[in-house]
C-alpha cells in the first residue's frame, strides 16, 4: 500500500531538546550524588520519564521509594520545562520544514507520535502548535516505546491503516515501536544505522518527500 500518512517522533526528529533533557538529568544526578554522563543519557532516548529515572538510579548507592522517585521525576521535569521557555522556531532541525511543507502539498497526513508529556508545549514553542493533523503523546498513553501504543493511536487519529503509515524515529526503542505497530520506519540520527528499519538517513535534510513516499 502507498504511504498516506507520516508519523514523526518529536525530540531529535522535528526539534532537538536533547541538551535540555541532558542538563536537567545531569543536574538531578549531581544533586543526588549519582554518576551520569552522555553515554547513559543516550539510553534514555525514546523511553518514558519514569523509565529514564530508573536507568539513572542504576548507579545510585541507595534505594528510593516510589514516592521519592515521583519527587525526583518532578524535579527533573520542572527543570526541563523551565528550559523550554528558550525554544523558538530556529530550534526546528534542518530539513524539517521543507519536508513537512512538501508532504502537506502532496496531501499526506501528518502526525506527531511522542512519549513526551511536554509535546504540546514544545510544538507551541517552535511555532508548530497547529501544524499537524494529529498528535499522540505521553499524555494519551499508558505504555511508552518500544510498545507501539503511541503510533497506533496516532494512526487511528489520522484515520490511516498501519500499512499506509510511515514512522520517522531517531531512537532504537521508537524503531521497534513503529515496526510493532505494523508500520514502515525511517530511522534518522542516532538510529540511522538500525538494521531493523525500512530505511535510514542521517537527518531529514538528507531525504526528499519523493524519496520518503517510495519507501
Amino acid at each position: 500500500m502507498s504511504i498516506d500518512a507520516v508519523i514523526f517522533d518529536l525530540d531529535g526528529v522535528i526539534v532537538s531538546t536533547d541538551d535540555y533533557h541532558y542538563q536537567a538529568w545531569q543536574a538531578l544526578a549531581d544533586e543526588e550524588g549519582i554518576d551520569f554522563d552522555r553515554e547513559i543519557n543516550n539510553r534514555l532516548r525514546g523511553v518514558s520519564r519514569m523509565e529514564s529515572l530508573d536507568i539513572l538510579l542504576e548507579r545510585s548507592r541507595r534505594d528510593y521509594s516510589e514516592e521519592e522517585k515521583a519527587t525526583l521525576a518532578k524535579r527533573k521535569n520542572d527543570a526541563y520545562r523551565a528550559s523550554l521557555n528558550n525554544l523558538a522556531p530556529e530550534d526546528i532541525l534542518p530539513g524539517v520544514m521543507p519536508l513537512l511543507t512538501e508532504l502537506r502539498r502532496r496531501g499526506v497526513k501528518l502526525a506527531i507520535g511522542s512519549s513526551s508529556r511536554n509535546a504540546p508545549r514544545i510544538l507551541e514553542g517552535v511555532g508548530l502548535g497547529d501544524f499537524f493533523d494529529a498528535v499522540a503523546d505521553g499524555n494519551d498513553i499508558t505504555r511508552s516505546k518500544p510498545d507501539p501504543q503511541v503510533f497506533g493511536l496516532a494512526g487511528q487519529r489520522l484515520g490511516a491503516e498501519p500499512q499506509q503509515c510511515l514512522v520517522v524515529e531517531d531512537a532504537e526503542a521508537g524503531v521497534e515501536a513503529g515496526l510493532a505497530a505494523g508500520m514502515k520506519v525511517l530511522a534518522v540520527g542516532h538510529a540511522a544505522d538500525d538494521p531493523r528499519a525500512t530505511a535510514g538517513a542521517p537527518d531529514l535534510a538528507a531525504i526528499t518527500a519523493e524519496d520518503l513516499l517510495k519507501l
